[in-house]
């Protein structure tokens, strides 16, 4: 059974269009909201080209997620060619019938957590938690996280991004009093998102983390 729908989002700010998958347990009470960005290789224009990792994978799995999870799929070259048009789907998601707009939260993995970085600096009040796996981001902009839950993951020996990248995101945050941490898998190359998504401890911890 597919658990999840095949959706199309059109941005009224910039006129492109976005597919992604959707997916919503069978409560109707207002849920979280999990927004998901792929890495670099699922991009294409087929939904069938997101890899089952991450959020994805671990539902597919039979882990019971009691949240909603919305996963564009990147049609350029990277996420940041469509930025704009990924702020505007982010804004729409959140206001998605039966949404707990007080536990919005980010992941991505790999380009998809060069994205997610830059998401949530971009719009920090939005989201309740961000758990970026393998990524990294501008760390001399990482204040604007101060505020923000967040919790990195990363593969000690990754090559194609280096681990620093995201060690320097962390340090960055909480030296200006935010409240990040990281995880790095000492056995692990670049796919950090296996052990990272498997944690019951990550889901947890997201779930439990809230606006005021």
């Amino acid at each position: 059974m597919n658990l999840f729908s095949e959706k199309k989002f059109k941005s009224s700010v910039t006129g492109k269009e976005l597919k992604y998958l959707y997916y919503s347990p069978d409560n109707t009470d207002d849920v979280p909201l999990i927004i998901y960005l792929h890495g670099a290789g699922s991009r294409g224009n087929e939904l069938s080209q997101i890899s089952h990792v991450g959020p994805i994978g671990e539902l597919e799995n039979g882990r019971a997620i009691p949240a909603k999870i919305a996963a564009p799929q990147c049609h350029g070259d990277t996420w940041f060619e469509l930025f704009e048009t990924l702020i505007d789907f982010a804004k729409n998601a959140v206001n998605e019938k039966g949404v707990d707009k007080r536990r919005i939260y980010l992941t991505g993995v790999s380009m998809g957590a060069y994205a997610a970085w830059q998401l949530a600096m971009t719009m920090p009040d939005m989201f309740a938690a961000l758990v970026p796996v393998c990524g990294g981001g501008m760390y001399w902009n990482s204040e604007r996280l101060k505020n923000m839950p967040v919790w990195a993951f990363h593969g000690a020996l990754d090559n194609t991004v280096l681990p620093e990248e995201s060690i320097k995101m962390v340090r960055g945050i909480n030296q200006n009093g935010g409240n990040a941490k990281i995880t790095v898998f000492e056995k692990a190359d670049h796919n950090a998102w296996d052990p990272a998504f498997a944690l019951d401890e990550m889901w947890d911890w997201m779930f439990s983390q809230s606006k005021k």
